[in-house]
């Protein structure tokens, strides 16, 4: 099943849900600033993003210019952050079982599906 990490309030998120939608594909909503995903969840989702835990931080948020810009942080360090601040995750990410886009851009939703 595909699912979503999804913030309802972000533009990008909503129109990504909504290519979602209108494809008619059946799909999980996962709101990540109320339900955070684990350690380990986000590390499944980056596995199949081919993406390391900084590539998915959003160092434009306040809260990273404030606690995190300039400092040097391991990948189990960053996961720890991110787990602790999902405001900094990128959205929206889609993915299933085996595949994960960054979905920005309606481009990156459309392969997946």
């Amino acid at each position: 099943m595909l699912k979503i990490y999804h913030n309802p309030q972000c533009t990008k998120s909503r129109n990504a849900l909504k290519l979602i939608e209108a494809k008619g594909i059946p799909f999980q909503v996962i709101e990540y600033l109320k339900e955070t995903p684990s350690k380990n969840e986000l590390k499944e989702v980056l596995s199949k993003l081919k993406m390391k835990p900084l590539d998915i931080v959003r160092t434009g948020e306040q809260i990273f210019k404030d606690n995190f810009k300039g400092k040097t942080f391991t990948d189990a360090e960053w996961l720890d952050i991110l787990v602790e601040n999902p405001k900094l995750i990128q959205r929206p990410i889609v993915f299933d079982e085996k595949k994960a886009v960054i979905g920005r851009e309606p481009g990156s939703v459309e392969e997946l599906l």
